[in-house]
């Protein structure tokens, strides 16, 4: 056997060896960076950006339309003075609301009564765009918390101001 075939033989069992160990440090490192995992303790967890029926911006069609935010902790989080932005500046700012541990709210359009698992932004007026938009959360000092997009958007997150 030549040296040039030993090389080649030991080059090629060191190239299935790191393809081994890469493809078994995969899964623990796609587990890390599973979609609908968040790094932060509230994230936005759904989004029904088009309201079901006819958009006839009657309050029952705009209360159709909602974001839904989770906070997947035990501990409640106080969401003052919290936002949740679109793409053309919408903004809906959170007013004295504590959200549980291991809770959902769903902050609708409309007009309603809050409670604790649904608020409404007393719009007249759709805000997430059927095509496309993005849903960006902040915390009270206007850092970036989650966003979420469909259609085409842009990428990145916590560029945005």
């Amino acid at each position: 056997m030549s040296v040039s075939s030993s090389v080649r033989r030991l080059t090629a069992a060191a190239a299935v060896a790191a393809a081994v160990v890469g493809a078994a440090a995969l899964p623990a490192s796609a587990a890390d960076h599973h979609p609908g995992r968040h790094h932060s303790a509230v994230f936005i967890s759904d989004v029904q950006y088009d309201s079901p029926g006819w958009d006839d911006r009657s309050n029952r069609s705009l209360n159709k339309e909602w974001v839904e935010l989770t906070n997947d902790t035990r501990r409640a989080v106080n969401l003052d003075d919290w936002t949740l932005e679109d793409e053309d500046g919408h903004t809906y700012t959170f007013d004295h609301y504590r959200l549980d541990g291991r809770a959902t709210v769903r902050i609708h359009t409309g007009k309603g009564r809050d409670t604790k698992t649904d608020l409404y932004q007393d719009r007249r007026h759709y805000v997430w765009d059927n095509r496309s938009d993005t849903a960006t959360l902040r915390d009270d000092r206007d850092r970036f918390v989650d966003e979420e997009s469909w259609g085409h958007h842009r990428h990145g997150g916590g560029h945005r101001h």
